[in-house]
């Protein structure tokens, strides 16, 4: 971020975000641009009323000041010249109480009126929901209006009519001003008038409509009670719309038709409020108080750096490394400076404007109320919400946000009680209440230089690799027409339970994966990829059970030589060994693949990120921006205002194709946008071909690649199962229920997260699928021995038969632990699916077997077999402790345990132990 766009982010940002999210929540309730951009104007002009209503009434005593003195003022500049006029003007305004800066206030309004313009232009001037769409006459919004031709030549009305309204309420607000105002407001119309006449229609019409609303405010202004008639006419408004909810068709939405219910109440307050004025005096002792101004800033700056500083800084430090992109780097900590910077803006600069154009009973208000946010805000983060699992760079949960009904009430009345004992703590201690604030802050500030020092350390020890460096050598690895080639693929969280199904909706795929074996009694050896690759890449030396009996050793010193066991043998019996991915090397999230540098003749690469467009990243940047300083304000509101702000991982951001770098799903068959997170590794899937290049010569080759794609689902367009901006399965999902049920076992499909993981699934194999057409094209398909497994599954209680569930025992779905695992070996012919217990423990044993003799670990010279298969139990680990920055001991943390010896399928093959433990032995006492 330069000093100019830290400069806009603090003055136009707050502005900027305000407009985009009550354009979007209106935009889904009406679904019609040019009524969403009516509905934002007349928003927008409530919001800041208050604002222009004070900023009016300075401007107003401001003027009837200088008519006071300008008599005097007169007078002095006849009679007096030089110095000495300086001298008795500057005496005559200090014995009138003036100051000449006062007349800055007669400029306050032009001066609001600017960045709220600005805000406005860059947001409806890019926004492509307006572009090709009518409304009215408009043919199209995002677009001049040109809505007259004469001639041949266009004339856009929408700015001349925007400039007459404008001119007619200036006359009628500009009686009785002096000829310097009256110049500047009509300069200022001509302006917007050349500024905006080939700028977009629907920015034309929203600047049309805010003229009209200021028309129509200053007609108010002239009327005898002006407060009562706006009260009479919103209370119209609203019984309006109340009643309109009722008519509306069964298509209306409930979420629609109970807003406006809801919001024809709301209108009814201000009538009440008038009704209430004129029949009972009210004033408060509370707020016979005076102003507190240092109150006020400490609890904006408290809250500028709770929210802009130190939540950001938190979930960043957590696992710095997943907020970069070594192909198109860029530091994460600048996503906490934006931060900083919208809450500033907010927080302090804009809601301080508020605080001093506001009367003093209203500054007492707003002193409280922040301070009373300080304290909400803080137990809410600390305390609610703060077991929502895994979140994606792009900030959207794995699992969504989904918190029951009494835990909703249960945080309203804590949060409720806490805002009481505030109140009562600044009624009675309004001193202390500053100085507790001033403590917190440096509190907060010190533990979030502790978080940016330690995303500094993380993202120094990434080797960034540089896409725009000519000498950078592309991912590629060979196999070869006359030699042996091996090849290991390892599909992050790919579901073994998933293949019937998939393969019995696209036949195609059974032709594609000729000669593979599916095993279908498949386990790994933990739920998460930290416990799950060891034994992957290792074999049965790395189980979790042998990882801590080698209590002596740091788990990264093991996981890193579980990661060499493979390449490094297939090196040192002459293969040419290339290694894509290493999962977690050196427990770092981007692998870092200096673990093989003493072996320089393994070639290794990391593909994730490096064939995705550059234009991608970028956009990801630009939303995190924005959406950092969004889900710091989402983890600090209640619970039940959470769901709004989170707005299904896109926080409320107005849609443009640009930034659709995150998936929006409504339902399990309707999406907006993509998931960068998935396109990523989708895109290393689609260049398989390329990367591969086909010899002629006897060479063996050892191939290890590693893609995630199905560990990040995305909801796809089917059949295709094709990335789409915009996804609509409606209709097929409907005639296809049955594809789900196969010999009387139905694969539960009734969520979305349930639904993307199998479109992932399916996607993922189509495009192997094609590779492998590929190969047979190229002429290597029949020497190659592949093996495509994952290091774990996934708790999606998608099938009965693997749902396990006793008195004592919660219910587990045994999928979690049931990972893919298909094998091609050489000159293999036809699909076969086999019942044989298998673990991905057997993988090593699988790709050594007949092309290496008597394997042996490199680095433990332990026989590569599968004999610890049937020589005990196995165990699997049930934790949910993944985060290696965290469980990175010489030993797991202590967990449960799952033990399984035979059939994963029979449920009185398996037993859990919940007690947790370090497991060191391959029994439980």
């Amino acid at each position: 971020m330069s000093f100019f766009s830290i400069l806009e982010t603090l003055l136009i940002g707050p502005l900027k975000l305000i407009f985009e999210i009550i354009f979007q929540v209106v935009y889904e309730f009406v679904c019609n641009p040019g009524i969403a951009i009516i509905l934002l104007s007349l928003s927008m002009n409530i919001l800041v009323l208050p604002l222009y209503r004070r900023a009016d009434a300075m401007q107003e005593q401001a003027r009837d000041i200088e008519a006071k003195l300008s008599g005097g003022v007169a007078h002095i500049k006849k009679t007096f010249s030089g110095d000495e006029r300086m001298m008795m003007l500057q005496t005559y305004y200090r014995q009138n109480n003036y100051s000449p800066a006062n007349a800055f206030k007669g400029s306050i309004s032009l001066l609001l009126e600017i960045p709220f313009f600005m805000a406005a232009y860059q947001f409806l001037s890019h926004l492509s929901t307006l572009e090709g769409v009518s409304f009215g006459p408009i043919d199209n919004l995002g677009a001049p209006d040109a809505l007259w031709t004469i001639g041949g030549f266009t004339v856009n009305l929408l700015p001349v009519i925007m400039t007459l309204i404008n001119i007619i309420s200036s006359a009628i607000y500009l009686k009785g001003f002096p000829l310097k105002t009256k110049i500047q407001l009509y300069g200022m119309a001509l302006f917007f008038l050349a500024f905006l006449y080939t700028s977009p229609a629907g920015l034309v019409f929203y600047w049309t409509l805010n003229n009209v609303f200021s028309l129509a405010k200053n007609i108010f202004c002239k009327l005898k009670n002006p407060k009562k008639v706006l009260a009479v006419l919103v209370s119209i408004l609203g019984i309006a719309a109340f009643a309109y909810a009722f008519t509306i068709s069964s298509n209306g939405t409930v979420r629609l038709r109970t807003s406006l219910k809801v919001i024809g109440i709301l209108l009814q307050l201000p009538i009440l409020v008038c009704v209430l004025n004129s029949k009972i005096h009210f004033k408060p002792s509370a707020l016979k108080s005076k102003p507190n101004k240092n109150l006020f800033v400490s609890a904006g700056i408290f809250l500028t750096v709770f929210i802009g500083l130190l939540i950001p800084s938190n979930f960043i430090a957590a696992s710095p490394q997943e907020y970069v992109d070594i192909t198109y780097f860029h530091h994460p900590l600048w996503y906490v400076v934006s931060a900083v910077c919208l809450a500033a803006g907010t927080f302090i600069l804009w809601l301080g404007v508020f605080y001093w154009l506001a009367s003093d009973k209203v500054k007492v208000v707003f002193e409280r109320v922040m301070w009373i946010l300080c304290g909400v805000a803080t137990v809410n983060y600390m305390f609610f919400g703060t077991n929502l699992g895994i979140i994606s760079s792009s900030l959207q949960y794995e699992n969504g946000l989904e918190f029951t009904i009494p835990e909703q009430i249960k945080n309203v009345l804590i949060l409720l009680a806490v805002a009481a004992v505030m109140l009562a703590i600044v009624i009675k201690w309004a001193k202390a209440s500053r100085a507790i604030l001033l403590t917190a802050t440096i509190a907060l500030m010190v533990m979030s230089g502790m978080n940016i020092i330690t995303v500094k350390k993380s993202v120094e020890e990434i080797k960034i690799q540089d896409n725009t460096d000519e000498t950078q050598v592309a991912p590629h690895f060979e196999l070869s027409k006359q030699g042996n080639n091996v090849v290991v693929i390892m599909l992050d969280r790919a579901m073994g339970q998933y293949i019937p199904y998939l393969f019995n909706e696209n036949p195609e795929l059974e032709e594609q994966f000729d000669g593979f074996t599916y095993y279908s009694n498949t386990i790994s050896f933990g739920g998460y990829t930290n416990m799950g690759v060891p034994a992957f890449m290792g074999g049965y030396e790395y189980t979790p059970v042998e990882m801590n009996r080698r209590d002596r050793e740091s788990l990264k010193t093991k996981h890193n030589e579980s990661l060499k066991v493979m390449p490094v043998l297939f090196s040192q019996n002459g293969y040419n060994v290339t290694v894509c991915d290493a999962p977690y090397a050196n427990y770092e999230w981007i692998p870092d693949m200096s673990i093989y540098d003493a072996y320089p003749e393994i070639d290794t690469y990391i593909t994730k990120g490096y064939f995705s467009a550059s234009g991608m990243s970028q956009q990801i940047i630009e939303n995190n921006y924005r959406n950092f300083f969004c889900f710091s304000l989402m983890k600090s509101a209640p619970l039940f205002m959470q769901f709004g702000i989170y707005s299904g991982g896109d926080y409320n951001m107005a849609y443009n194709s640009a930034n659709a770098t995150a998936q929006n799903r409504n339902g399990m068959s309707v999406s907006t946008g993509l998931s960068k997170s998935f396109m990523e590794p989708y895109e290393t899937l689609l260049n398989l071909h390329t990367m591969t290049d086909i010899t002629e010569d006897s060479d063996n080759n050892f191939l290890f690649f590693y893609n995630d794609t199905t560990h990040e689902p995305m909801l796809l367009p089917e059949p295709e199962y094709t990335p789409a901006l915009h996804v609509d399965n409606t209709e097929y999902d409907a005639e296809n229920k049955d594809r789900f049920t196969i010999d009387g076992k139905t694969l539960n499909i009734t969520t979305e997260k349930q639904m993307m993981h199998y479109q992932t699934n399916m996607a993922v194999l189509m495009q192997i699928g094609e590779w492998l057409d590929y190969l047979r094209e190229s002429g290597v398909y029949d020497n190659t021995r592949i093996i495509i497994a994952a290091d774990h599954g996934y708790y999606l209680y998608q099938l009965e038969e693997l749902i396990y569930s006793e008195e004592d025992v919660r219910n587990i779905d045994i999928g979690n632990y049931f990972p893919l695992m298909m094998v091609k070996d050489f000159n293999s012919t036809g699909f076969k699916t086999s019942d044989e217990f298998m673990t991905n423990a057997d993988v090593p044993t699988i790709a050594t077997n007949g092309v290496i003799e008597n394997p042996t670990n490199p680095f433990t010279n332990n026989p590569i077999n599968s004999d610890e298969k049937t020589a005990h139990d196995q165990f699997i680990m049930t934790s949910d402790n993944w985060r290696t920055s965290k469980n990175n001991g010489n030993t797991y943390s202590a967990t449960g345990w799952a033990i399984v010896s035979n059939n994963i399928w029979d449920r009185s093959d398996w037993k859990f132990i919940d007690k947790e433990i370090v497991l060191k032995e391959h029994e439980i006492h």
